[in-house]
């Protein structure tokens, strides 16, 4: 039996330990760093998902701009929805350094939506049947996104670091957009509050799952794994317990319930207590069953399909007569 050492693998372990040693410290990677490839696989996961989301998480809004009550809301959610598609745009940019060197391209990413290998976020397979939906999302589903993405201003990817910047910035003012249309609403009719009331239960499960699954129940996740290259800082479960010390207090404020009879603070141990969502559902769902999976996917196809004109005169090469400077 041979004891000689594997070169390739004395250099793998040296460099990793030299990779784990510049997260810990804090240093930031870029996409030219070597990188393990677990690390690589954990961002193009995150990254990928999270694009797409931004992308399909604009369909449920979207249906609501021709039915906007006023002009000034048309126009507002018309620019929320322009915003979160221009969000999807600058993280699959970002996505696409890191599946360069595996030979894979952004095209290669939304077949994979397309077919549902991609998975796209739980709350973006839900439907949005009035227009209180449209503030809830804003509010509440936009607000859980600021919280995760908050946290993910401090990862050690640079390139996604430098992205979130923006998208942050942007996600206040659409939280404060859903935040103005629940407050009418809340001031509203007895028809409009009951409204609202119905659309924050429609949507508390969704809220719930937003986060993930927590460390150590029936739906696996990597949160450690990401955790310890410093991808992200927090679980799921302290990102959940974030949203509720943020907004629950709020939605009983305006005089509104939620479908959950055993929340509560619980100040001696300072978390929330509440009743788990079904995370088998969860699974479901983001495998493309939930109520507007086929739906949302189907409508995403269509719009690339006939855009495929725009990319190919984008990417064509330039005619001669142009190139030499003629004209026609």
């Amino acid at each position: 039996m041979s004891n000689r050492t594997d070169p390739d693998k004395t250099l793998d372990d040296e460099r990793l330990a030299h990779f784990l040693e510049r997260i810990d410290r804090g240093d930031k990677i870029e996409a030219d760093d070597w990188m393990p490839d677990d690390y690589r696989n954990q961002l193009i996961k995150l990254i990928s998902m999270h694009g797409v989301s931004e992308i399909m998480g604009a369909l449920p809004e979207k249906e609501w701009v021709p039915k906007a009550p006023t002009l000034r809301r048309k126009l507002a959610i018309m620019a929320k929805v322009q915003d979160e598609m221009g969000h999807g745009q600058l993280l699959l940019r970002v996505v696409e350094d890191l599946l360069a060197p595996l030979g894979k391209s952004r095209e290669d990413l939304l077949q994979d939506l397309f077919s549902g290998r991609l998975k796209f976020h739980n709350v973006f397979h839900m439907e949005a049947p009035t227009w209180a939906d449209a503030g809830v999302i804003a509010w509440l589903v936009d607000g859980a996104a600021i919280i995760t993405q908050t946290m993910s201003l401090e990862t050690s990817y640079a390139p996604y670091a430098r992205a979130l910047q923006r998208i942050c910035a942007e996600e206040k003012f659409h939280a404060q957009h859903g935040e103005s249309i629940v407050l009418e609403l809340a001031e509203g009719t007895p028809a409009q509050r009951q409204m609202l009331q119905d659309a924050v239960t429609r949507w508390w499960p969704s809220l719930l799952m937003f986060f993930g699954p927590p460390e150590g129940g029936t739906v696996s996740s990597n949160q450690l794994l990401n955790m310890r290259y410093k991808i992200r800082s927090q679980t799921n479960e302290e990102l959940r317990q974030a949203f509720f010390n943020k907004y629950v207090n709020r939605i009983y404020h305006l005089g509104l319930t939620l479908p959950d009879d055993t929340i509560r603070y619980d100040e001696a141990e300072d978390v929330w207590h509440y009743r788990q969502p079904d995370w088998d559902r969860f699974v479901q769902i983001v495998r493309g069953n939930g109520p507007c999976s086929a739906q949302r996917l189907r409508l995403r196809k269509t719009s690339y399909e006939e855009a495929q004109w725009v990319r190919d005169a984008m990417l064509a090469a330039p005619r001669a007569e142009y190139v030499a400077g003629g004209s026609l």
